[in-house]
């Protein structure tokens, strides 16, 4: 077997500062353009990469060909690019929409007008490059091995390990997970890490847990408890602190549900030919991780590279989805895009859509019958005198 060599898929690890937030592995690969570079040296000095654990978006970028080259700028550059992306945030969702549908009204119609994150970055990419978004990414699909989503695989024979558990023992282990980062000094490295960067942020009001490592599971969570007055007394200060913990359990607990759906839509239910084998491996009970994880990963590894079918077979998807997940709907009724075919369908059977749906059919009932109606019947009504 060629010699491993063992890369982290969190995309935070690039800006560092942290030590408790997130787990560290032997080698980690810079940013996105250097890290592509590295592979294809990996290759060539025949050596084989492991991603472990990470950031979807990361580890998707490095199997396919989904990164918009924007310049091959100096990291000073990209700095900038990166900050005139934070600022055109700030305009706002619908203000940035507007203008995205003068240069690229295509990707607009995909964008939902708050999701100011994803239109910012298809106006970056116009800027830098002059070309819609929209049009990079229909050349990309359309390259050989282009799908849908995205651009073809960059590597040969790529595969995916889906270490999966029962969700009680899933839940339990994230717990202590949590409570291990504590024991370790997470409390006391928030407060550095708030003192050095965060506290005058916070004074001019100007916080973003949305960009960089503030978007780290954990500063969220304990903001309250960070940004205490110190006059509030030890009892309410432990109650924040308290609260910050059950915050940050509960919103562990809710990525890893969000990284198994990931795992379900994005590579199991991919609609392309171009996607590696997923192997799912069962660590529910991790005494028995040489039989039931690392005897039957080693083996498919083994059959992989020499070329021959696994005895163990890939786990596929019940079947596709057949709903457009960028269609695009404006609801008259409620005033409201609606982005996807699930959520235009969830949107329609909401309360607030069915009462707005009440709400105007009596108000044009009341408009067919004329505003003298009522009137009328009034007068019909009464007893006339018979004279």
């Amino acid at each position: 077997m060629r010699r491993i060599l063992i890369a982290e898929g969190d995309a935070v690890r690039r800006w560092g500062g942290s030590q408790c937030l997130e787990e560290r592995c032997r080698r980690h690969l810079r940013h996105s353009r250097t890290r592509n570079k590295e592979w294809q040296d990996m290759h060539h000095r025949q050596k084989l990469p492991i991603i472990v654990g990470g950031t979807n978006y990361y580890i998707e970028s490095i199997l396919w060909n989904v990164l918009i080259n924007s310049g091959q700028g100096s990291e000073s550059e990209k700095g900038v690019a990166s900050e005139s992306k934070t600022e055109l945030e700030k305009l706002g969702g619908p203000e940035l929409h507007r203008w995205l549908k003068e240069v690229d009204p295509d990707m607009a119609a995909i964008l939902h007008p708050h999701d100011a994150r994803k239109i910012a970055r298809s106006l970056q990419v116009f800027m830098d490059t002059g070309v819609p978004h929209s049009c990079l990414l229909e050349e990309q699909r359309g390259q050989d091995g282009g799908g849908c989503l995205g651009g073809p695989l960059r590597f040969q024979n790529p595969c995916i390990f889906w270490l999966h558990c029962k969700t009680n023992a899933l839940d339990e282990r994230l717990d202590k997970r949590v409570d291990q980062m504590l024991s370790l000094g997470l409390i006391d490295e928030l407060k550095d890490f708030h003192q050095r960067f965060n506290e005058k942020k916070i004074k001019e009001n100007s916080q973003d847990y949305q960009h960089g490592i503030f978007q780290s599971i954990g500063f969220k969570e304990f903001h309250e408890y960070l940004t205490a007055s110190e006059n509030i007394s030890q009892e309410e200060r432990d109650k924040l602190k308290i609260k910050g913990i059950e915050s940050l359990k509960q919103v562990t607990r809710r990525y890893a549900r969000k990284q198994n759906k990931w795992v379900r839509n994005r590579f199991l239910k991919r609609p392309a030919s171009n996607v590696p084998p997923v192997y799912c491996l069962d660590v529910t009970d991790v005494t028995n991780w040489e039989t039931t994880v690392l005897t039957p990963a080693l083996e498919i590894l083994d059959c992989i590279q020499k070329g021959e079918q696994p005895s163990v077979q890939p786990i596929r998807a019940d079947g596709l989805d057949p709903r457009n997940k960028r269609s695009h709907h404006m609801c008259d009724h409620c005033d409201k895009v609606i982005i996807g075919d699930l959520e235009w369908t969830a949107h329609q059977k909401s309360k607030n859509h069915l009462y707005q749906v009440r709400k105007r059919r009596k108000a044009e009932q009341a408009s067919d019958q004329g505003p003298n109606t009522t009137e009328h019947k009034n007068v019909s009504d009464r007893q006339v005198p018979v004279l």
